[in-house]
């Protein structure tokens, strides 16, 4: 007999929402022991809150009906933002773009909305790892860290084998240097990860003031544009956070909506038009089969050190 959960949410919203597309930009690759979605579209997630480890389930039929369950110290916590990380203080019906392929995209994910889980250092530790790096090294630094350094073990409740809670910032900041090197993650990124750390109380304390939230991850050495960013969409719910510096930006871009890529000091200015919805063009531009094929050069391969 399953385990009860210690909270349940009930949400049946005025929008439409689709829980998996909404928080798959929270996912770290396709082992990512934090994430799980189940063959019948059931997600699976875990979390790190103020007041603890959680494990939370997502069950939708439809996208204005959700079943949240969640387990574990942090169950209430997170209880009481599911609906932010949901994308409930989005607005993606203010985006009306007139440009063929973005109107296109956005009538055929209605459910999609721009995530606020409320907790910057969970969103900024795989960011840090992300940086400079192909996506399959960072999100394999990613997993083989939580999974020997997680919190829970197993995560709390009946989460699915395997799934693990991120480490504690204490934690993060004591691995040894060794399981950085046996990660693939060199010392600048290991070493930004740590000092993050240290404010990161901090920063999910200021959640609630993006303009805050920014100037102080600014002034965490290592953390820069294209990382806060990246916290920006997934932590503060902000549908305007343009990743610039992405490897890919400005040829997705270019290619997708121009015919052509564009130059890397073209993209800032070529975005202008779509405030504050920047980011939200570039996840619809990332969703969109096709849009933009990635033919650019690889970045280098980074093997974990011996």
């Amino acid at each position: 007999m399953e385990q009860p959960a210690d909270h349940t949410v009930h949400w049946q919203p005025a929008f439409p929402v689709n829980a998996r597309l909404t928080l798959s930009s929270l996912r770290h690759g396709f082992r990512d022991p934090t994430h799980r979605v189940e063959p019948d579209g059931t997600l699976w997630r875990t979390a790190l809150t103020g007041t603890g480890a959680v494990t939370y389930r997502i069950r939708q039929h439809r996208l204005d009906d959700l079943v949240i369950e969640a387990w574990g110290p942090g169950a209430a916590e997170l209880a009481d933002g599911i609906r932010d990380e949901l994308g409930a203080r989005d607005h993606p019906e203010h985006f009306q773009p007139e440009q063929p392929l973005l109107r296109a995209a956005r009538r055929r994910l209605p459910g999609l909305r721009v995530p606020a889980t409320g907790r910057l250092f969970e969103a900024a530790v795989p960011a840090i790892i992300e940086q400079r790096v192909v996506g399959k090294d960072a999100t394999a630094g990613w997993t083989r860290l939580v999974k020997i350094h997680g919190t829970s073990a197993p995560a709390p409740g009946p989460a699915p084998a395997g799934m693990r809670v991120p480490p504690t910032p204490a934690v993060w900041e004591q691995i040894p240097s060794w399981d950085w090197r046996q990660a693939g993650i060199d010392h600048q990124r290991s070493r930004t990860v740590i000092l993050t750390a240290r404010v990161a109380a901090r920063l999910d304390q200021s959640a609630a003031d993006p303009e805050e939230a920014y100037r102080l991850m600014a002034a965490v050495p290592g953390i820069g544009i294209w990382t806060a960013a990246q916290v920006g969409h997934r932590a503060l719910g902000d549908a305007d956070a343009l990743p610039l510096g992405d490897y890919h930006l400005a040829r997705m871009t270019g290619m997708a909506l121009l015919g052509h890529p564009l130059a890397d000091d073209e993209v800032e200015a070529f975005y202008e038009q779509w405030r504050p919805h920047r980011y939200r063009v570039c996840r619809l531009l990332e969703l969109t089969p096709g849009a933009a094929p990635r033919r650019a050069p690889r970045a280098p391969r980074n093997r974990p050190m011996r």
